[in-house]
């Protein structure tokens, strides 16, 4: 579509017409090749965050994201692949167990994943504080790793879905990151050109996750299903909860301590939960017959983790980072906890070091907060409530701003919210 121009197409867009497929195609192949200035895209992205796409507009644009890059084949594999993408929380460590629990189930497991921003989590830097782990794998390695372990966890190669890298950073700084048809198919192209079969999806909702509202939530969760459907890839979608932390622990190697607890038998009961709900989703959508509640019990799963780790050249048997420095915040009062903001949490472990506010940022493997009491449990006036690990003393006073009315203590404690809250299939609502 050579007699395209840039400006047409935002036009369009700014008028609220449906984007053609061979505009889209034009549009993602320039811009990707560096012939569409990052003005012109950055018009069009603001056109659609105001506009929006139709469904099948968004599933054209999601698969000329594909078609910039490669995909993986896994058509090879013995074992029906599946995986799971979080929309990101505090303490969100459930990809952790997750994978090798699918690996100890039958899976394939092609998890690649990403680095966190600013108050959320990155799986990668959460493993990469593992004694020699490596998170940059070859096709080939990725490959084979998925034959003999069955599970990875890695960074996506340079070559899925390069159009998505360049868009992704220019949503960054223009205030686009928000709209819903650009978070789905940046997702989903990078999930379609993994080569997965399957995908289950949680889309977290509350403070501290970038979906706030149950209502968006949902709307995400249906533009994902759709897209991976139409796609290709059977999809599900769970909406849980991110109010709270998610465990008892938001930092790297503070959580990677915590999912082995899990893999062990033990684990925060909130962490048990969320994984096998999902774990069962992709259970389904694998079309494997395996339990993973007795899975877990039974120790496979730990074996799964030791081969995986081991197979990325970290040692599982290395004592994890420990920080020089740890901080108490005490309970104020007898009582029990109320309520303990994600965000709060988030922003207090990211200020410690545990985070990036750029995507070139270092982040310390040791630095975090760990929850002496989840919401409704019990406590006591100056015992602890809130341990604060950094290895740099002058990151305490921001960190304990950040958790300024970030707690409550109550007399009582109310009923336990739930922590599935929703379901999306391809069929509807469940």
């Amino acid at each position: 579509m050579s007699d395209c121009s840039a400006v047409e197409v935002i036009c369009a867009k700014r008028d609220g017409r449906a984007l053609t497929p061979a505009e889209i195609a034009w549009f993602i192949e320039g811009y990707t090749a560096g012939a569409i200035p990052d003005e012109q895209a950055s018009a069009l992205l603001m056109a659609i965050y105001f506009r929006e796409m139709q469904s099948d507009e968004l599933a054209t644009w999601t698969q000329a994201m594909i078609d910039s890059g490669e995909r993986l084949d896994l058509s090879g594999l013995d074992r029906p692949t599946v995986d799971k993408h979080s929309t990101g929380g505090v303490g969100d460590k459930v990809s952790l167990v997750l994978a090798p629990l699918l690996a100890a189930c039958g899976a394939a497991v092609p998890q690649l994943s990403g680095r966190g921003l600013g108050h959320t989590g990155g799986t990668l830097d959460k493993l990469e504080a593992i004694a020699g782990w490596r998170a940059a794998l070859s096709n080939a390695e990725i490959l084979s790793q998925l034959a003999d372990v069955g599970a990875v966890i890695c960074a996506a190669g340079a070559g899925l879905a390069p159009a998505d890298r360049r868009i992704y950073a220019l949503r960054d700084v223009t205030g686009t990151v928000p709209s819903i048809p650009l978070i789905a198919s940046s997702i989903m192209s990078k999930k379609i050109a993994e080569g997965t079969g399957a995908l289950a999806l949680d889309v977290k909702v509350g403070s501290g996750a970038f979906m706030k509202t149950h209502a968006a939530a949902r709307m995400l969760a249906e533009a994902m299903v759709s897209l991976g459907e139409a796609h290709g890839v059977r999809t599900a979608a769970l909406l849980t909860r991110m109010d709270t932390v998610l465990g008892l622990t938001a930092g790297n190697a503070l959580e990677v301590r915590e999912s082995v607890e899990t893999l062990a038998g033990g684990g925060p009961a909130d962490l048990v939960e969320v994984t096998l709900a999902l774990a069962r989703e992709m259970v389904e959508l694998a079309g494997l017959d395996a339990d993973p509640a007795e899975v877990l019990a039974t120790g496979a799963a730990m074996d799964s983790w030791r081969a995986m780790i081991a197979a990325q050249g970290g040692d599982p048997d290395a004592d994890l980072p420990q920080a020089r420095v740890v901080e108490t915040i005490n309970a104020p009062a007898d009582g029990a906890l109320g309520h303990l903001d994600a965000l709060a949490v988030g922003i207090a472990a990211w200020r410690l070091g545990a985070g990036r506010a750029r995507k070139e940022d270092p982040v310390s493997p040791t630095a975090g907060v760990v929850c002496r009491a989840a919401e409704g449990d019990a406590v006591r006036a100056g015992e602890p409530l809130l341990e604060l690990h950094t290895d740099d003393e002058s990151l305490l006073p921001g960190a304990l701003a950040a958790l300024e009315g970030g707690f409550e203590i109550v007399a009582e404690a109310g009923p336990k919210k739930p922590l599935v809250l929703d379901r999306v299939t391809a069929g509807g609502r469940a």
